[in-house]
């Protein structure tokens, strides 16, 4: 094992000194490889801790670009970052603050084609996603690699901690998110951040727990939070422990499958239902020919405020208060930011109010923004 500079020893003092601590747990640092999957509200701090503690190879794996709805809580970015490559970014601001760290960034969607490959030449993973499908991906592929894995979550003011299929002191594997969530819950049951909020420093607080089980994973420690889950209430910073059932999923685990279709998310389920969804090229088409059709915004009014297309605004939580403004003789079209919730009002309505003629604008705003109107500002 390689030994620490004088340099090294100077930036990790306060490391040093500490008991049970010293040159030993700190040259496991230096010696680990930590894959973090996605460099969002969680990444951000676990990357930030964890090159500051001295890991030696940091992987970040992130396809999504920097907006400025991020900056509220993903503390690696700047104004200037937006629009650059969320993985690029982070590498650009962490090169500046350890140069004994090594960055590997990887700016492309982690698949069931692509995660053993990436995973396997890491030694612990992060899991700081913020979808079900990601987060079944990463779980099996560490499972089927036998990587251990660091779990958090949040939402409004709440957060979870877990450390996955880490070794127990009889050899054995831990529990891993299946034991947690053997099945996914019902496709938008739900909400994520953009739908729900959440308070900016909570994914600070969680974040750096996770460096901390990080931490203490790679250097050895046995106070591991392994078959158990943490949950943080930051409103009135009461932490609880749960026991998580060792419910032996890892027995069949033998393979990665296709997650989005496992998890039911909305364009599957769409299609399964029958829903009917017009492109942001059929709706164009529409606005360009004067078509006698309503266009409906479902998001909220500050989203409305920002970027617009023309829609008449009904919020999703004031639509079965008027449902009389909602044309049951000629075609309506229904969007929101991306598709899920204009999905999931346009089937309360069909199934409670007998709707026929209800059209889900397929990816929402943000591919009207990507499509059509690149210059139409979206959070």
């Amino acid at each position: 094992m390689n030994k620490l500079t004088l340099q090294e020893q100077i930036r990790y003092s306060r490391h040093l000194v500490l008991k049970d601590f010293g040159q030993e747990a700190q040259l496991r640092l230096k010696s680990a490889r930590v894959l973090v999957v996605g460099a969002g509200g969680l990444g951000c701090p676990a990357l930030l801790y964890l090159t500051a503690a001295g890991v030696g190879t940091l992987g970040i794996v992130d396809f999504d670009v920097v907006q400025e709805s991020n900056l509220q809580r993903q503390v690696l970015f700047t104004t200037d970052d937006i629009g650059k490559n969320k993985s690029e970014a982070a590498l650009n601001r962490l090169a500046k603050l350890n140069p004994f760290t090594v960055f590997s960034t990887f700016p492309i969607k982690l698949t069931r084609h692509n995660a053993l490959k990436i995973i396997t030449d890491y030694d612990l993973v992060i899991d700081g996603s913020d979808n079900f499908p990601t987060r079944y991906l990463v779980n099996d592929a560490c499972v089927l690699s036998d990587k251990p894995l660091v779990y958090g979550a949040i939402l409004q003011y709440e957060g979870q901690l877990a450390v996955f299929n880490a070794i127990r002191n009889d050899k054995t594997r831990s529990v891993n998110y299946r034991d947690l969530f053997p099945e996914p819950p019902a496709d938008q049951e739900v909400p994520n951040c953009e739908e729900a909020g959440v308070i900016g420093a909570l994914p600070g607080t969680i974040g750096s727990m996770m460096a901390g089980e990080a931490i203490k994973l790679l250097t050895g420690k046995t106070e591991v939070l392994t078959d158990k889950l943490l949950l943080f209430d930051s409103q009135s910073l009461q932490t609880t422990k749960l026991t998580i059932p060792d419910r032996k999923t890892r027995n069949y685990i033998s393979e990665l499958i296709d997650y989005e279709l496992f998890c039911g998310i909305s364009q599957n389920k769409n299609k399964s239902l029958g829903m009917k969804e017009i492109t942001v090229q059929e709706l164009k088409q529409m606005l360009d020919n004067g078509d006698d059709f309503q266009l409906i915004d479902v998001r909220e009014s500050y989203e409305n405020d920002l970027s617009n297309i023309g829609g008449e605004l009904i919020p999703m939580a004031e639509v079965p208060h008027h449902i009389e403004r909602i044309s049951k003789t000629k075609k309506v079209v229904i969007h929101c930011r991306s598709g899920g919730r204009s999905g999931n009002i346009i089937q309360w309505l069909e199934k409670n109010h007998g709707f026929d003629n209800l059209y889900n604008l397929k990816g929402g705003i943000l591919a009207w923004a990507r499509e059509i109107d690149p210059t139409l500002p979206v959070s």
